[in-house]
């Protein structure tokens, strides 16, 4: 494991407007939005018999929340093509079993554009896909898409260095 040596000259935390993702090898145009990295552990109670009337608590299972994505649409297909291996018209014997899980790699930048922070998430697969927004005439916003990714765990990268800043 690479060890992370922190320059202490940098001040201001990252912000966080400048990202992208990575997925097939690819990195995916248009992503505007991306939710949280989350994780909880599932406390869990017990207490023996001769114990005082207080429970104690240990940890449990672990839990990885869910993670949307969102861009405007546009003409290019990846998130219609993830979504489409796990749904298609023709019925279940269409269905991709092979390819349906895929690992993503996000990258945080810095203002220079430079990765500060990379995390690889593990196992995703497209649980709710939605290709068009609510219409209406009398709105003046991006129409936008997004996929909602059920995924396995997620590590932070320690392969990406710490930016040199100038």
């Amino acid at each position: 494991m690479a060890q992370l040596s922190v320059k202490t000259y940098r001040f201001d935390p990252y912000k966080n407007f400048k990202f992208r993702i990575k997925w097939d090898g690819k990195y995916v145009a248009g992503v505007s939005k991306i939710t949280a990295l989350k994780r909880s552990t599932e406390p869990v109670s017990h207490r023996e018999g001769g114990d005082p009337s207080t429970a104690r608590v240990s940890p449990g299972a672990w839990k990885f929340e869910p993670i949307t994505l969102e861009r405007g649409i546009t003409h290019d297909p990846e998130f219609e093509k993830w979504a489409n291996l796990i749904y298609h018209t023709d019925g279940d014997a269409a269905i991709s079993l092979k390819n349906f899980r895929k690992d993503i790699i996000i990258e945080l930048l810095n203002e220079q554009g430079v990765v500060a922070k990379a995390y690889k998430v593990y196992r995703c697969w497209v649980s709710e896909y939605q290709t068009l927004p609510e219409l209406d005439a009398n709105a003046n916003v991006v129409a936008i898409e997004s996929l909602v990714l059920q995924n396995e765990g997620w590590e932070r990268d320690t392969e990406a260095p710490e930016p040199t800043e100038t």
